[in-house]
């Protein structure tokens, strides 16, 4: 079965199509600028092969349809046809309470999606124009919405509630949702499969590390707490959200300022983090060369993060009583080994360490000193396989 995998933004489309028998990443690629003038569509195919397709896209719809001419155009298409494809597999940012596991879309599981727009404005609507293109579109076609909060939906309420008068929860689900959950179980599985043994036998600590970051602590396959809350803002620091702060700070800094609640929304969500405090880049890349150049803060920006990643490690290891295994995935947590060494540096007393030969190999699974009493592994992060996974099994009943 083939599987086309959508992840629709506010302007951009994210594809693949996958080859389920094979997992075989058949084509790939992105719309960039839709509803926007410059609008374009880079397809890549083949052995690194791509296409870039300037046209004018006005919606999602449009952009769907120039995804679907692009993969059965005969000179750089991958199939022959509408008819090879067997689902289509959407990510949704957020499900709410509504969903915890994947489902097949109806106009029930709709309006549930559109019911999450106020916990996330900027994700779910387009999410779900995606959803409503594609079924204008390929109307006999089954689609399956997979949730980045599904998987967190096994915390137990002394790990999601916050402590704000209870009434606030009951009125506006306002509670500790997570996210990255696709990614989370991915890797958590795959440690699982890689060490050889039931993940229910396990307790897994995933840190997916990049732009954006969160850390999950996974209890025999479920998650039971994880750093992201309410919102993508809270926990460690990140390329430039400022993860977890004194909630004070927010009026302290809107009346000294004299901000609004747009603008204090865009300063911790795209000003802060690394960024704000290096005042040089989001790019975790970019810090590592400034600090190594000797440049303080970018140095200081690294170090606080990093010291927020121990911190969470920790924090998990005592909520689940123990650790087995600690994953490290996404951009940085799969190709930065300097911050990988500072992350576990000094945890021997929690039998946590890594061996500095393996940890500075690329593409190294397994990074364990041999005197280590925790597994520590780097596994890539696969969601858009994790999303047509779910989608295979759903249509095939």
């Amino acid at each position: 079965m083939k599987i086309l995998v959508i992840n629709a933004g506010s302007s951009s489309l994210k594809y693949q199509l996958i080859d389920m028998d094979t997992h075989e990443v058949m084509a790939k690629g992105l719309c960039e600028r839709i509803g926007i003038d410059g609008s374009r569509l880079v397809h890549k195919y083949g052995d690194d092969q791509k296409v870039t397709i300037e046209k004018p896209m006005k919606n999602h719809a449009e952009a769907i349809q120039m995804v679907i001419d692009a993969l059965v155009n005969p000179e750089y298409g991958v199939i022959k046809s509408m008819d090879e494809i067997g689902a289509v597999g959407h990510r949704v940012v957020h499900g709410g309470e509504f969903f915890s596991k994947s489902v097949i879309i109806d106009e029930g599981v709709k309006k549930a999606i559109e019911a999450c727009n106020d916990l996330a404005p900027l994700h779910n609507p387009p999410n779900l124009i995606g959803i409503n293109a594609c079924e204008s579109i390929m109307p006999n076609v089954k689609q399956v919405a997979v949730f980045d909060t599904a998987f967190h939906q096994t915390m137990p309420p002394k790990a999601y509630m916050y402590a704000l008068p209870y009434e606030y929860y009951e009125k506006y689900k306002i509670r500790k949702y997570g996210f990255h959950g696709t990614s989370h179980k991915y890797v958590s599985m795959k440690a699982a499969e890689y060490l050889g043994k039931d993940i229910k036998d396990l307790k897994i600590i995933t840190c997916h590390l990049g732009n954006g970051s969160s850390i999950t602590a996974v209890d025999g396959g479920k998650s039971v707490d994880t750093s992201m809350g309410f919102t993508p803002l809270a926990g460690v620091p990140m390329g430039t959200r400022t993860g977890l702060i004194d909630p004070a700070i927010i009026p302290y800094i809107m009346e000294k300022e004299n901000m609004d609640t747009k603008q204090i929304n865009n300063l911790i969500n795209k000003k802060s983090g690394v960024l704000g405090v290096s005042g040089v880049s989001s790019d975790f890349r970019d810090l590592s060369d400034k600090s190594e150049e000797g440049d303080e803060k970018s140095k200081l920006a690294l170090e606080m993060f990093g010291y927020g990643v121990k911190r969470y490690i920790g924090t998990y290891a005592a909520a689940m009583g123990g650790v087995d295994v600690i994953v490290f995935t996404a951009g940085v947590g799969e190709n930065d080994n300097v911050l990988r060494e500072y992350i576990t540096k000094d945890m021997d007393f929690m039998g946590i360490k890594i061996d500095p030969a393996k940890n500075n190999v690329r593409g190294t699974v397994d990074i364990t000193a041999p005197d280590s009493k925790v597994k520590v592994l780097v596994i890539p992060t696969n969601e858009e396989l994790m999303i047509a996974e779910d989608t295979k099994k759903l249509v095939e009943g």
